[in-house]
Order: C-alpha cells, then structure tokens, then sequence
C-alpha cells in the first residue's frame, strides 16, 4: 500500500464516523427547515444566509465530535461543568440584562453560559454515575440532584424558563437512566405535585404565571399576550389537511404570528403544510429519537449509554414543547424547534448532542471490530 493509499485511508476513517440513519434523518429535518425559513423569512433580508451557516457550523461541530472517543468526551466533563457554573454565577452577578432577563455574558463577545449547561451537565451526571458504577446508593442520587438542581436553580433565576426545562430534562434523564427506582420515582412524581401550589406562588415570576393562565385560556388577554397564541392556533387550524402552499400562509407573511423564524416557525410550517405536513415532521423527529435511543441502549459503557439517553431526550423534550406550545397546549417559554428555527448557538448545540450520539455509535463498532 503507497503513501496514497494510507492517506486515503486516513481521510476516509475521519468521514465514516457518521450513522447512515441518523444522518438521513438529519438531512431531512434541516432540509425541511431550509424550506419554511425560506418562507418564513420573505420579510428578513439574509435570514435564510445566515440559517445556512449556522447549519454549515454545526455540521462542522457535529463531525469532530463525532470522530473523539467518547472516552476522550468523558475527561471533559468536570472542567466544562466547572466553567459552565462559573460562568453562570459571573452571569448572576454582572451579566447583561435584555427585556427584563440577565443571561448574557461579555467576555470579548456576548455569550449565553445556561447554553453551556445543556451539553456540560448530562456530561457531568453521566461521568459522576460511571465512576461510581457497580457501588450506587441512595446518597448517590442525591448528589447527582445537587449537581443537577446548581445549575438548574441559577438558570431558573436569569429568568429562563424554557432552558431550566431542557438543562433539567438533560440532568434527569441521566439519573433515571442510571437506575431511579419506579418507586422512588412516583414518589417524586407525588412530590412534584403537591409542591406546585408553592411553587406557583413563591418561585414563579408574575409574567410566567401569566403565560400559564393564558395557556388555558388565551381570551383573557385576546390583544395582549393571548394574541399570538391565539394566531398561532389560527394558523396551525387554517393550514387543514394540505396546507395552504408553501408561501402562501397569511398569518405569518401579514406579521400576526411572533417569532416566525424562531419560536414559532412550527407555525408558519403547519399553515402551509397542513396535517400531513404535521405527521411527515412528527415521524421524523419521533425516529430520530428512536435512533438516539437505540444508540444508546446499544452502547458498550455505562457513560456512553447515559450520555447518548440524555441527549435524545433533549431534542424530544425541544421539539415536544416547541410544537406543544404553538398549538397552546403548553405554555410559551422560548424554545426553539431542533434544526429548522433560526439561531446559531441552538444550532450549533444541537449540532454538538448529534455529533456524541455519532461518536457514541461510531466507536461501540469500532470496539466490536
């Protein structure tokens, strides 16, 4: 074999690490988004440019993820934990305040840390749970909530609602998996129920209990916070069986519908796809969590296994209360849906959780061959 053959080689062992079903799915979903942000954004000059990069970007990160072990991802849990609640308190203590909310950092460029914690915290658990694999205890799901409820509770104070959600899905997806009891899980379950009236009255803030009540009744406040919930839903009924075509919604070209390109881009799709739009996207996302999910179980270590879980957990939990909360089922809480919303840093996390459940797979057939 000549020097070309083993540079080939070389090249082509970078590229093979993708997962063929993921990949497809992939395609797919970005494929369709690369559609409706191409309608949706008729009214934003370069919006669908820039959606285009993000997407290059995270393809980029997704392949190089893909091709560390996820023994190497493993020594970086700890320390990107570490900075991630670092820099969460430095956002507690001098982050930048925008509409009423402080979650930003300048540090040379304006960075959102709570992004951070999506990746860094099922990271933290899933390494927490490997070295303690064989011997667990009781006291070890506690501290495993302690290293979940730091960073969820700073989170939950910036406010940010809709990423507390996620980083907690995230975190507590690793601890079920880890082996919580049905038992002590229903009791949790009890737990959670029975604290919501304090809840609701000592921890949430006036406007994201007013999102609740409009969530169940969005004609309390029809021409303030109700009304785009309210278009929402007429643009989601309108779209009918087919859909009214793509370019030709009316509720989000004539501006009645927010966020079109962002939060409610869900919307825009279902106006012009209609219902058997809706079943296409739903089976997409629903395989691919499926795929994460067999990635996962297949896996060969306990911290791969719970890694590959809690990230597929993550985009069922994005795109579940995404499309939850264009159709006014769950409250409006800001989370975008995965792959097709316009916003670089979701995308480029997105782009990081797709690349460790690549490596994941990647490397379990290396291990076998």
């Amino acid at each position: 074999m000549d020097n070309r053959d083993v540079y080939w080689q070389r090249i082509r062992s970078f590229f093979l690490v993708f997962d063929a079903p993921l990949s497809i799915l992939l395609f797919l979903i970005m494929s369709t988004g690369i559609v409706t942000m191409y309608s949706a954004g008729l009214d934003f000059p370069g919006r669908l440019e820039h959606h285009m990069r993000n997407i290059v970007i995270a393809f980029f990160v997704m392949w190089i993820v893909a091709n560390i072990p996820p023994q190497t991802l493993m020594r970086f849990a700890v320390p990107l934990y570490t900075v991630g609640v670092a820099l969460l308190i430095a956002v507690a203590m001098f982050g930048l305040v925008k509409k009423g909310a402080r979650r930003w950092l300048n540090v040379g460029v304006v960075v959102q840390p709570s992004e951070i914690l999506k990746i860094a915290l099922p990271l933290m658990l899933a390494w927490y749970f490997q070295k303690r694999e064989g011997s667990l205890r009781w006291k070890d799901f506690g501290i495993a909530t302690v290293i979940l409820a730091i960073p969820a509770g700073l989170i939950a104070k910036q406010p940010d609602l809709g990423t507390t959600i996620l980083v907690f899905v995230a975190g507590f997806s690793v601890i079920f998996f880890a082996g919580l009891s049905w038992r002590l899980l229903g009791g949790l379950f009890v737990l959670a129920l029975a604290s919501l009236p304090l809840v609701w009255k000592f921890l949430l803030h006036d406007y994201q209990r007013h999102r609740v009540e409009i969530m169940f009744d969005p004609t309390v406040d029809a021409l303030g916070k109700g009304f785009h919930i309210i278009q929402s839903m007429i643009a989601v009924g309108s779209g009918g069986l087919t859909g009214k075509g793509w370019q030709n919604g009316t509720q989000s070209h004539l501006e009645f519908i927010p966020e079109h390109t962002t939060d409610f881009i869900s919307a825009v799709y279902l106006e012009e796809f209609g219902f058997i739009g809706a079943l296409f996207l739903v089976s997409l996302y629903f395989l691919f969590v499926v795929r994460g999910l067999m990635i996962s179980a297949n896996a060969p270590t306990l911290f791969s296994r719970l890694m590959a879980g809690a990230v597929t957990m993550i985009y069922f939990t994005y795109a579940f209360v995404n499309m939850g909360m264009v159709v006014g089922i769950l409250p409006v809480v800001g989370v975008p849906l995965p792959f097709m919303s316009f916003g670089g840093t979701a995308m480029v996390t997105l782009g990081m959780g797709a690349g460790i459940l690549m490596s994941v797979q990647h490397h379990r057939k290396l291990m076998k061959s």
